[in-house]
């Protein structure tokens, strides 16, 4: 499949051919789900806890006798219907995460990939390099690419001045091709891969 290869200023830059394999399917929105739901439960810290009734430091007498009083019968103040009794059921520590397996999360990728080259908010440029790290003139770049929301992969090290001058624009992010990800690519409008990006994803999954 050949595609259209663009600078950062906007001009031509040839032609690159992507693997149909990788960019050319058909995307499977339970795949995705799938992948997303395993993302997001992975990085959930699961610290938030309560304390419950052997947590409470509360006498454990019983509060009076059993029998007699005309009331309810209670046989110790750290029960849950009790002010500063335990709390009854709340959540514990734990751990969020689940199995995916590995050809799964891999196939789920090459479908995000594929569903962003379906829907043309696919964009491949030819480098991301600036001589300085300025916001501005890189915003007016993106503006001629009609770039607001989108996630841009660079190769194995993102180059220093355009991560400095794209790090204080909202809805862009920026990864080297390692950290490349389902979630971070279907949260952005348009996703945007350097060549060296595309050499590289065409080599990890052959």
């Amino acid at each position: 499949m050949k595609f259209d290869i663009t600078t950062l200023d906007g001009a031509g830059a040839g032609s690159v051919e992507l693997d149909e394999a990788i960019f050319g399917l058909e995307p499977r929105a339970d795949l995705l789900q799938r992948m997303v739901r395993w993302q997001l439960a992975k990085r959930r810290a699961g610290t938030h806890a309560v304390q419950n009734r052997s947590d409470v430091n509360r006498t454990r007498k019983k509060l009076y006798k059993q029998k007699g009083t005309g009331n309810a019968r209670h046989g110790a103040a750290s029960a849950p219907q009790f002010r500063g009794g335990g709390r009854a059921f709340g959540p514990v520590v734990r751990d969020h995460s689940h199995d995916l397996p590995k050809k799964v999360r891999a196939l789920a990728l090459r479908h995000a990939l594929s569903a962003k080259a379906k829907s043309s908010t696919l964009i491949v440029v030819d480098d991301v390099k600036l001589a300085d790290g300025k916001t501005k003139a890189l915003a007016e770049r993106f503006g001629k690419l009609g770039l607001s929301s989108a996630l841009i992969i660079g190769g194995a090290e993102v180059d220093v001045n355009f991560g400095r001058a794209a790090r204080n624009l909202p809805q862009i992010d920026v990864l080297p091709v390692q950290g490349i990800n389902v979630y971070d690519i279907l949260r952005r409008e348009k996703l945007v891969l350097t060549r060296a990006a595309v050499d590289a994803l065409e080599a990890r999954f052959k």
